[in-house]
């Protein structure tokens, strides 16, 4: 039994098409992470007292602290300060890659492409 397909809906033209688009975004998106897997961005917290240097794997690469925020008596302090760079640095790395990945997708939702 074949399917009956009107003509110009479709047909093996339009899938194989179809499947060269899905195959071009897909190398366009490997290729881009790439590129966003190598940026390093450099994110400051606490009046820029502390900055952090992350990859966008998310791997901390650099912690750098002002010797003034240094206070042994108010570890607390400089330990939110930590915490809140590294998650602003984290955000950004993800606000960036969705952002990007989004040019080449158009916004669509796809996942486990990437």
């Amino acid at each position: 039994m074949r399917a009956n397909i009107p003509k110009g809906m479709g047909g093996a033209g339009n899938m194989q098409a179809m499947l060269r688009q899905a195959q071009k975004m897909q190398e366009d998106m490997a290729n881009l992470q790439a590129e966003l897997d190598e940026k390093v961005y450099d994110v400051s917290a606490g009046g820029g007292m502390v900055k952090v240097s992350i990859n966008g794997k998310k791997e901390i690469l650099a912690i750098d602290i002002k010797p003034d925020i240094v206070d042994p008596d108010d570890i607390e302090t400089l330990s939110d300060i930590l915490v809140a760079a590294v998650n602003q640095a984290i955000t950004q790395v993800e606000t960036t890659n969705t952002t990007e990945m989004g040019k080449i997708t158009g916004g669509m939702n796809m996942p486990g492409l990437f």
